[in-house]
């Protein structure tokens, strides 16, 4: 069965998602999936290559927000209007509740499915940026997303989430919620985050050559820099942790690109805590680098602070670590959680700086059998369920059913 959907998401193009450019791109045409992109174009960015999955219709995103959302929105009415019932036979709409309801109303006309792609609680995440922001911002840049905040919220969870012919969701975690919201358990399908082994086995990925980690005992911090993940919280572990092992190094692969101010913070925060010499602050790396730190490291830490939003959410970070033969140290984070117990690839503790620094000491502390057995288990665990391999298969069979019932019933 071959099937290709008109595909409009919220990430400009290209994109590091590894559920939009490995999942769509790669690993789903091998299945029959095929997928043409509707997305903005990052500014400055080179012209795309080929995209594996489909087509890609781009537009200029460059100017202000105000002009980046209207183009964006026009470019993809107007794409969403002329889609061809003959060339698609689906709609799909990722973390774009607006869009998705117009998208909803053209799939219905067209006599198409529509499928919405759920990897964040965007109205949530609206509401909450204009809480944050108050009126210390101004009146405008707090209503604009307040208003794009609850009238999203109405129409996710009023029309599209009840009325598209599947969702797929960020975890087990947001399936589990969305059912207490009156939504259909079977038409919904968790697609968690996962790692392209393939690429893993194509390359050689040796640790980084560094002389700064020489002699050192390495963890690695793999992700963004934001203020909603709280990183100083590692900075108050590194304190602990030192007095035990005073070769104690944090590789912090990563930043936040878009706030100087929250990066400036933390660099003073973590003088003030006199940690300076037990961290690298290595910046955004091509994927490849990032890896090579990762795998110079003992521990990989993935510290994903309790709440509404990121409980919804499945960390791309541990399953990388676990991918590339490191134990991980994590917090309770409902999906984490889940892999650790799953696994006993690593330890899963509250997110303080006490609770991390205690479960670095006792991870240093492991004997060579212990910790090869936590990363044979690791390994295994993604080959068996977080390999895009594997998910691409069971996302595949999800379309296949749906499509395969809709003919059904048409023959009924």
């Amino acid at each position: 069965m071959k099937i290709r959907i008109l595909f409009l998401t919220a990430e400009t193009y290209p994109t590091f998602r590894v559920d939009v450019n490995v999942l769509f791109g790669k690993y789903l045409p091998r299945h029959g999936i095929y997928s043409d992109i509707v997305a903005g174009k990052k500014p400055g960015s080179a012209e795309p290559g080929a995209w594996g999955g489909g087509e890609t219709y781009l537009c200029d995103i460059s100017g202000g927000q105000a002009k980046k959302h209207v183009n964006t929105f026009l470019h993809s009415i107007k794409h969403l209007f002329n889609a061809d019932a003959a060339k698609y036979q689906a709609i799909q709409v990722r973390d774009m509740p607006l869009l998705a309801t117009i998208g909803l109303l053209v799939s219905k006309f067209k006599g198409v499915n529509f499928f919405y792609w759920m990897s964040y609680p965007v109205p949530e995440g609206h509401i909450l940026l204009a809480r944050r922001r108050g009126l210390s911002e101004g009146l405008i840049k707090f209503l604009f997303p307040w208003i794009k905040g609850h009238v999203g919220h109405f129409l996710l969870y009023r029309i599209i989430l009840s009325k598209a012919d599947h969702v797929f969701v960020q975890s087990h975690y947001m399936k589990e919620n969305l059912i207490k919201y009156g939504i259909c358990p079977e038409k919904m399908t968790p697609v968690p985050m996962g790692v392209d082994i393939e690429e893993f086995q194509d390359k050689d990925i040796i640790p980084m050559d560094d002389n700064r980690l020489v002699g050192r005992r390495v963890l690695v911090y793999l992700g963004t820099f934001d203020g909603p993940r709280r990183i100083e919280i590692l900075f108050e572990m590194l304190v602990i942790v030192k007095h035990q092992f005073p070769t104690v190094l944090l590789v912090l692969v990563g930043d936040d690109v878009d706030n100087e101010v929250q990066r400036r913070w933390l660099k003073m925060k973590a003088d003030e805590l006199g940690v300076n010499d037990h961290l690298i602050w290595t910046g955004w790396l091509p994927r490849y680098e990032a890896w090579r730190f990762v795998r110079s490291a003992e521990v990989g830490l993935s510290p994903i602070p309790r709440g509404y939003l990121l409980d919804y959410s499945s960390p791309t970070k541990l399953p990388e670590y676990l991918a590339l033969g490191v134990p991980v140290i994590c917090n309770d984070n409902p999906d984490q959680d889940q892999t650790i117990r799953q696994t006993d690839a690593g330890i899963c503790v509250p997110y303080t700086a006490d609770d991390f620094a205690n479960a670095v000491i006792k991870m240093l502390s492991l004997d060579v059998r212990k910790r090869n057995e936590m990363v044979r288990k690791g390994k295994d665990y993604v080959r068996q369920y977080r390999d895009y391999c594997q998910i691409s298969s069971n996302v595949a069979d999800s379309y296949k059913k749906i499509f395969l019932s809709n003919h059904n019933g048409q023959n009924d």
